[in-house]
């Protein structure tokens, strides 16, 4: 409160100060330059130059009001506009998670168009582009980040990948991701996205060489990495079967790309199986059952158990005794009682399989158990029981052909 005091006695002061010195002397001005002549008296001179000082800053103030104000001033100001690009990401964004692609589109674009970071924008909106079917607009729109980020180009060149993908162009995918692996052989997702390229291109080779990058930088969890190998490996052994051009030419090719597995490799239950079911295709029965023997002798596995019943040995009864004999241990397994039935039948020993199918049959209700012991009861006479069980055994099969319309006369 002095200091308001203080400073209205000063202007007091001052202003009678220039009040006496206006009254004591009246000073006298005088311009002339060419034909221009202006003539005052000094205080009226020096009132004229302060009333121009001060037209001149509001002039300027006046202007940089025009030039930063809201949009009450001037709705084009750049304070306006930061609020239209915080509008616009705010809408995009919300558009992108809800689905409005066009729009979505639109308010990124302009996002990044006006931000300095415009990354996550174009990103966005090459996204709402290629859900509407519209491959070159999102193709632009990442070209157009490469030119305003180009230190991104790893990430902008994995979300191409991924929009390849989803519009099945797996071939540019495949380039991209090639490339992408070249120059980032330790990225993760680069590596994540090529083992699901793979997996849905079928290309189990091309898998299997990159199953060792996977393995060393944990692109997978562990489980899931020993599912995968095992399904590639198996996949592998299906394709080695059908690249010969005759049945001896197939089995070296099953051979040589069953010797490319490790020996742990060569001792699990689903890759023995896909093996020997395919030297089964090929006609290599003997060696089949000579696999499945050891396999099973091993490690005991039910899925193995019942292709053992499926391939025919060089002895059938030698093979109906070792089976017998896994039954001591087993005695519970419907997919061991159907191999004995079928290898029962295999020695013509109609009642022991008979007795084999009918004890399968009571644990499981099984589609190929109830057509085997059709097969065999019709060869026995017993027609009855054996269309019987092949009805049974079809909506076993499929039980969807139960909801199926039939004719009157067939339904149940």
């Amino acid at each position: 409160m002095k200091r308001v005091y203080l400073l209205a006695v000063l202007a007091i002061v001052i202003a009678a100060a220039l009040g006496i010195a206006v009254a004591k002397h009246s000073g006298y001005v005088l311009i002339s330059y060419g034909g221009f002549r202006y003539q005052s008296g000094l205080w009226a001179a020096l009132a004229a130059l302060v009333a121009i000082v001060a037209l001149v800053w509001l002039l300027r103030y006046l202007v940089g009001l025009v030039l930063t104000s809201s949009g009450v001033v001037n709705p084009w100001s750049r304070r306006n506009r930061s609020r239209r690009v915080r509008i616009a990401i705010e809408q995009g964004q919300l558009d992108l998670a809800e689905g409005r692609w066009a729009s979505a589109q639109r308010h990124l674009h302009r996002a990044a168009e006006a931000e300095r970071q415009p990354l996550l924008y174009y990103l966005g909106a090459a996204r709402a582009a290629n859900e509407q079917g519209r491959a070159q607009d999102s193709d632009s729109l990442l070209e157009r980040a490469l030119e305003r980020q180009p230190q991104a180009e790893l990430a902008i060149a994995l979300t191409h990948a991924q929009l390849q993908m989803d519009r099945g162009e797996s071939d540019g995918a495949l380039e991209t991701l090639l490339a992408m692996q070249e120059r980032h052989p330790q990225n993760n997702q680069v590596l994540r996205l090529l083992q699901r390229l793979y997996l849905e291109r079928g290309d189990w080779s091309a898998l299997i060489r990159l199953l060792p990058d996977l393995r060393k930088h944990k692109v997978l969890p562990v489980n899931e990495l020993a599912a995968l190998e095992q399904r590639a490996w198996g996949q592998n052994l299906n394709l080695a079967a059908t690249r010969g051009e005759d049945s001896q030419s197939a089995r070296q090719s099953l051979e040589r790309a069953w010797q490319q597995l490790t020996s742990a490799q060569r001792q699990e239950p689903q890759l023995v199986l896909a093996y020997a079911e395919q030297l089964r295709q090929v006609g290599a029965q003997g060696e089949a059952e000579q696999v499945l023997r050891s396999a099973l002798k091993r490690d005991y596995e039910s899925h193995l158990a019942r292709l053992y019943g499926l391939v025919r040995g060089d002895d059938p009864a030698r093979q109906l005794q070792t089976a017998e004999a896994w039954l001591k241990d087993h005695p519970e397994d419907p997919s061991l009682l159907l191999t004995l039935g079928r290898l029962s039948l295999q020695n013509r020993l109609w009642g022991k399989a008979r007795d084999y199918l009918e004890s399968s049959l009571r644990m499981e209700r099984n589609p190929e158990t109830c057509a085997e012991l059709a097969r065999l009861l019709a060869g026995l006479g017993e027609t009855e029981r054996s269309n019987q069980l092949f009805q049974e055994g079809l909506g076993l099969l499929d039980e969807r052909l139960l909801a199926l319309p039939l004719p009157e006369g067939v339904r149940a």
